[in-house]
């Protein structure tokens, strides 16, 4: 069964020709950029361009690309090669901040990522 809300829908606010809107994207049709004053509005938007796509494909005897699945086995393990001046600069910082390298690289990894805001970091 078709369910639109399955698809990978990124939305983001923004400044476009001069004035502040939330920008919703759809991974699965990179074409597909909708406009709106509010996230939700922006999101309901996506969702109602999925299923227009994904009708008009049918019409057309085409298949809908199917909803992004996330690769849920990740080991949490990396390995990097640094340029040894950068090791020295990111070990230099750690003991300055009194934790341990890979703790400090995690840290400056999740806030410059997105997925840690600078307003709800740990505190040292």
């Amino acid at each position: 069964m078709f369910d639109p809300h399955r698809y990978a829908i990124t939305i983001r606010q923004a400044e476009f020709d001069g004035q502040v809107l939330y920008e919703a994207k759809v991974r699965e049709l990179p074409d597909i950029a909708e406009y709106a004053e509010t996230h939700e509005e922006a999101y309901d938007l996506a969702v109602d361009a999925i299923t227009t796509t994904a009708e008009a494909l049918a019409a057309q005897g085409r298949e809908m690309p199917v909803p992004y699945q996330p690769e849920e086995d990740y080991s949490g393990r990396i390995t990097l090669r640094l340029p040894k001046s950068l090791h020295r600069r990111l070990a230099e910082k750690a003991t300055e901040e009194a934790v341990s390298l890979n703790q400090y690289m995690l840290s400056v990894l999740a806030q410059n990522s997105g997925v840690q805001s600078p307003t709800n970091a740990p505190q040292k």
